[in-house]
């Protein structure tokens, strides 16, 4: 409890009988107006300069869940000249504790500079702080100054050094620490297990487990060991012994086995598990629900989810549902989902859920659903800098409002390269080839340093353009400036580009001559190029080499059967038609949507289906007509 004063001082102060006191605004403070009014209070008595109260008032708000009140505190913080070595702990733990371990690094370092040499409490913060960023140059600094402070070989601070390297990678300098410690704890031990355990070096790990004392051997050590054997490759059967041998589980150990199963394909294995659990938290249902869907068991999925207790039901168990959805193309259930997901529950979409739902739009063009989830994260002020900046510039990209997506993408703060990918990409397939090489330029002037997904994104500009000199250019620019090694979608770009041009002797060496096998994709690439080209002999050679390749693809039968029937060769056409039957390989139907009033209509070829269809084709007829052109007859190949 925090007291403002002395009882007789408080009947000297000049409080007004009409507002409540400063004791109680602190003990009910929680909005930036609570914090108005105590500040306010503050400055008018003039016990803003007792540095008790002030410190009081600092330790009291600082960890607070509630923002204004943890930056009042930093604020008064900053604001007194003597400060007690707890008071600075307890600011620069709700910043390494925090969503802003940054901060906490820089305030220790504000600290050593205003004089006060800190704790061990103090570096087990920082070391926290620098673990969580994957500071690993300003760690090692501050073990130096551990070193010089000649602190005694404390357990936990060399435990958060471990914790440091082996979050940072560096599992040889964490055993360092571990082998010089001349005391261990089970902190000790498990954290150096679970580092190998999590680099996949698990005969250091069962070496190390062996020799563990049996004091310091409790059920985390067993669960790193096996989440190590289960999540390798071929060390399901050696996780599943272990697992039988444990003398006591947890929910952790089941989870891991169950996420192991998983991973290997093993859903039966997983399922079994899963129905003799004793308990089971949102971690076990997410994990069997993620299985289901990842072997295309949307319907056992979707009866787990539904089975699934509300008060275990967390954000990471919708995005799996979600993901899952999207992943097998059911994006339309996704998009009602997530409307159930927010409409019904009382949880908060994250970033990850966002991410989903607008994946879902941009596969089905819903450009309305888009445009609500933008102004939700207007609303809610998320920031776009990450993952979710790209997935709003891919959905307007993909639904078909470039301007919408240049938008997002100007008023970025920061910029990421995948953010420049995306809108290059968007560019691309509009064909503003020109303005995606724009772009690109203006990465190279900023100094950002393209990816390999920025010169595919820039490739295809130029073959959607016609831009086969630039495409060149870049092509080479990625190879020799960047150091890029080219992959076969580069080549596959390339190939597109010089097709598109009528360049194909050109783009037929260029295959011939690729380091990596050509798969189906860049062949058929140039077999649509010979088709629209005109270039009889190659296509049939192309297309005959396909068929050999996959032989049930239906689209190398029918642009082939294409180049015979723009030549006049019907004898051809048929006979592709009976090899076609003959494999038993069919066409999928052509489809075309548009959505009107939110809602979208799909159009096959040779579909009736629509309520609608005969008011439509009376119009296409009408148009046809108006235009001088005969009404387009569907052959019986593309039906």
């Amino acid at each position: 409890m925090v007291t403002c004063a002395h009882p007789s001082q408080v009947q000297q102060q000049p409080w007004n009988s009409n507002l409540p006191t400063l004791h109680h605004l602190i003990k009910t403070c929680k909005t930036q107006r609570d914090i108005n009014q105590i500040h306010a209070r503050l400055i008018s008595t003039g016990l803003i300069k007792n540095p008790s109260l002030t410190s009081k008032i600092t330790l009291n708000f600082c960890a607070s869940i509630h923002p204004p009140l943890a930056q009042f505190a930093r604020f008064l913080f900053l604001s007194q000249t003597h400060l007690h070595i707890f008071t600075w702990n307890a600011l620069i733990k709700s910043f390494s504790h925090g969503d802003d371990p940054k901060q906490a690094v820089l305030l220790f370092q504000f600290m050593l500079c205003r004089g006060v040499r800190g704790d061990k409490f103090s570096f087990s913060l920082v070391l926290k702080a620098c673990s969580r960023l994957g500071f690993i140059k300003e760690g090692m600094q501050i073990q130096g100054l551990i070193e010089k402070r000649e602190f005694r070989p404390d357990v936990v601070l060399r435990n958060s050094l471990i914790g440091l390297y082996l979050k940072c990678g560096c599992v040889e300098f964490a055993r360092l620490v571990f082998d010089k410690m001349p005391e261990r704890d089970s902190v000790s031990w498990n954290a150096m297990i679970d580092g190998y355990s999590r680099m996949g070096m698990m005969g250091v790990a069962g070496d190390l487990f062996g020799k563990m004392p049996g004091w310091a051997r409790n059920v985390a050590s067993w669960n790193s060991m096996v989440r190590g054997f289960a999540r390798s490759g071929d060390g399901i059967e050696l996780a599943w012994g272990l697992f039988d041998e444990m003398p006591e589980r947890d929910v952790v150990s089941w989870n891991c086995m169950i996420d192991g199963c998983v991973k290997c394909g093993k859903i039966e294995a997983a399922k079994y598990l899963f129905d003799r659990m004793p308990e089971r938290d949102a971690v076990s249902w997410a994990t069997m629900i993620d299985g289901y869907m990842k072997v295309g068991k949307i319907d056992e999925a979707r009866f787990l989810f539904d089975r699934m207790p509300e008060s275990k039901r967390d954000v990471v168990t919708w995005n799996a549902m979600l993901a899952g959805y999207v992943q097998s193309g059911e994006c339309f259930e996704a998009l009602v989902l997530f409307h159930d997901f927010v409409d019904r529950s009382d949880l908060v979409p994250d970033h990850a859920t966002l991410v989903i739902a607008l994946s879902a739009v941009a596969e089905l063009g819903r450009i309305d659903e888009g445009t609500t989830i933008h102004q939700y994260i207007e609303i809610n002020g998320l920031c776009l800098d990450g993952n979710l900046g790209v997935a709003l510039i891919d959905m307007y990209s993909k639904c078909g409002s470039i301007k919408n997506a240049l938008k997002v993408f100007e008023n970025l703060e920061q910029k990421s390269i995948d953010h420049w990918n995306s809108m290059i990409g968007g560019l691309a397939i509009h064909g503003l080839g020109e303005l995606a090489l724009a772009l690109y330029m203006e990465m190279e002037e900023l100094s950002i340093e393209p990816d390999d997904i920025t010169f595919i994104a820039v490739l295809n500009a130029c073959g959607h353009a016609g831009l086969v000199k630039e495409g060149l250019i870049c092509f080479e620019h990625m190879r020799r400036v960047h150091g890029l090694k080219p992959k076969l979608q580069h080549y596959g770009c390339l190939v597109d580009i010089l097709g598109r041009a009528g360049q194909l002797e050109v783009a037929k060496k260029l295959i011939e001559e690729m380091p990596m096998p050509p798969n189906d994709v860049i062949w058929r690439s140039l077999l649509s190029a010979c088709q629209n080209h005109g270039n009889f002999k190659m296509g049939v050679w192309v297309a005959e080499h396909l068929m050999k390749m996959d032989t049930i693809n239906s689209s190398s039968y029918i642009l082939l059967s294409n180049i015979y029937a723009g030549f006049g060769v019907w004898d051809n056409v048929s006979e592709i038609r009976c090899r076609m039957k003959e494999r038993g390989v069919k066409k999928i139907p052509g489809c075309s949507w548009i959505e009107l009033e939110g809602t979208v209509h799909e159009f096959f070829v040779g579909d009736f289906t629509h309520p609608q269809h005969r008011e439509i084709n009376s119009v296409l007829i009408s148009l046809c007509k108006h235009l001088s052109h005969k009404p387009f007859i569907v052959t019986q190949l593309h039906e």
